[in-house]
């Protein structure tokens, strides 16, 4: 248990243990990195080992997992932890006593609770309500009325922001007034992907620390230790396809089903992309692949859009290894080596580079909510101009 239960980040570990050890954390910090490198775990251990009963020990090796407290932070149910993300104002709609919660509001607690739920599914992910405007004032007001109070226990009160970059004015106006003046007993954790993008007057009251993209070795350690049952070729996969991102191999994992790759949404998503590859290629059936991603792009989430994008990136980096070396044998996507084969012949001096470059771009357009139509639109005549046969 404890900080063992972290996978990599060595080094951002041994820097807070050194400091839970000789009682010199910051007021505030601002862990900051790419998506799914587990920032967020990383914070929520940390409030575990300042509020574990057995605190002695938990400055050693992290907190025992067991303890009372242990287990309501990892059930969001501490009441000396906030965890805060963007949602929707309805949450904070009053209601009259005297009358039955509207539907909306009942609503919009299940969308709040069903959220909860995904994040104890997989502690990777990073909520957000869809008809969230952002981090809300109502929101930081609670987390002002909430330090005025000592902890309940003998450890800190921890307040977890996810997201701070989506802070609303107002809301980020009145966390700042939090920060300039810190109660002693209460420990700021504000975690961000787009730490550029945080109001720069609150970034200056962290302590910024920065988290690096997993490893393909720690990825491949913690899947070995963590899920034996998975067969080579399938860790493999999950390794290459989730490129670093905890949040997609945690997702792939609890995707299976009792070894039933047919249900295994990574491959699923992965075939889609090489399917969508195969028109853009194919002559005549331009317009067939643009049809095919707007069609994705209505029935599948940003994540899975940026998982699709990513699978073409792999298969880019196997026609590559081919094109280079023939003999090539550690692909990405083994199962396609015919596929890789056949691309490499018939397109033997792409611009992978270029191929590179245009599809991240893609995937930062997604991620950055721009309209995934135009996106993959645009992103489908691009790579039929850039794949020309030979």
């Amino acid at each position: 248990m404890g900080w063992n239960t972290i996978i990599g980040q060595s080094l951002q570990k041994r820097v807070l243990q050194k400091a839970v050890a000789s009682d010199r954390l910051a007021h505030a910090y601002l862990f900051s990195g790419p998506e799914g490198t587990g920032k967020e775990s990383v914070a929520f251990e940390l409030a575990k080992v300042l509020n574990c009963e057995y605190r002695s020990a938990a400055k050693e090796g992290g907190s025992c997992g067991s303890c009372r407290s242990c287990r309501e932070i990892d059930a969001f149910m501490h009441q000396d932890i906030e965890y805060v993300f963007p949602v929707e104002s309805v949450l904070f709609d009053t209601v009259d006593p005297s009358k039955t919660e509207s539907k909306r509001i009942s609503d919009a607690k299940e969308r709040y609770h069903e959220l909860i739920e995904q994040k104890k599914l997989n502690p990777y992910c990073t909520p957000a309500m869809d008809r969230a405007m952002g981090i809300l004032t109502e929101q930081v007001i609670t987390l002002q009325q909430k330090a005025s109070f000592m902890p309940a226990g003998k450890g800190k009160k921890v307040f977890i922001l996810s997201q701070p970059e989506k802070l609303l004015a107002s809301a980020a106006n009145k966390l700042l007034k939090l920060l300039e003046e810190p109660p002693a007993h209460v420990l700021f954790i504000l975690v961000s992907s787009r730490p550029e993008k945080v109001l720069p007057t609150i970034r200056s009251r962290c302590q910024v620390l920065s988290f690096s993209r997993i490893t393909s070795s720690d990825l491949d350690k913690w899947l070995r230790e963590s899920h034996p049952e998975l067969q080579d070729d399938m860790r493999q996969f999950i390794i290459n396809f989730s490129r670093g991102n905890l949040r997609v191999a945690v997702d792939l994992v609890n995707s299976m089903a009792d070894g039933d790759t047919s249900a295994f949404e990574g491959l699923i998503i992965r075939d889609r992309a090489i399917e969508f590859l195969r028109r853009v290629l194919s002559p005549g059936k331009l317009a067939e692949a643009i049809t095919m991603m707007e069609d994705l792009s209505k029935n599948l989430g940003k994540q899975e859009l940026v998982a699709l994008l990513g699978s073409l990136l792999l298969f880019f980096q196997d026609i590559r290894h081919k094109t280079i070396d023939p003999d090539w044998q550690s692909l990405n996507n083994p199962d396609l080596s015919d596929a890789v084969n056949r691309f490499a012949q018939n397109f033997p001096n792409p611009d992978f580079l270029e191929l590179s470059t245009t599809t991240e771009n893609a995937i930062r357009s997604i991620q950055r909510n721009v309209n995934p139509v135009l996106t993959l639109s645009e992103y489908a005549i691009r790579l039929k101009s850039l794949l020309r046969r030979t």
